[in-house]
């Protein structure tokens, strides 16, 4: 798994590594069963403090994207073992307002709003552009 922060933005990097391990899931860069890196080996590789990569798996572990083993530490959970929560649905909705927001304040034209957002769904899910 590569994962790419930026040390620079204003999003806090537990995020930024959350956000870049859900993505392995999506993508399948990363699947049921694979072991994450340790804590202490995922901080030392991407030189930042442990208790941002623990945050992260803690994270992880709550919305069920992985168990957290004592033997094994952090471990995939399937792909589709996470509902779609009405929680989840109402952070999606208030999160896609707020890009809608910016598209419209930007000029973007609805459809390329809408392609952008369906190219990138169809990217995780490893399914052509149509």
């Amino acid at each position: 798994m590569i994962v790419t922060l930026d040390y620079e933005s204003e999003l806090p990097l537990y995020s930024q590594l959350y956000d870049e391990i859900v993505r392995g899931i999506a993508d399948g860069s990363l699947t049921s069963g694979d072991s994450l890196p340790s804590v202490r080996s995922l901080a030392g590789d991407l030189s930042i403090n442990l208790h941002t990569v623990n945050k992260t798996y803690q994270r992880l572990k709550q919305e069920g994207y992985v168990q957290i083993h004592r033997q094994k530490g952090a471990v995939v959970q399937p792909l589709g073992s996470v509902p779609a929560t009405p929680e989840f649905r109402a952070m999606m909705s208030r999160q896609l307002r707020s890009l809608a927001a910016e598209s419209v304040c930007r000029s973007m034209e609805e459809e390329e709003f809408v392609e952008q957002c369906r190219s990138a769904y169809r990217s995780l899910k490893g399914e052509d552009r149509s």
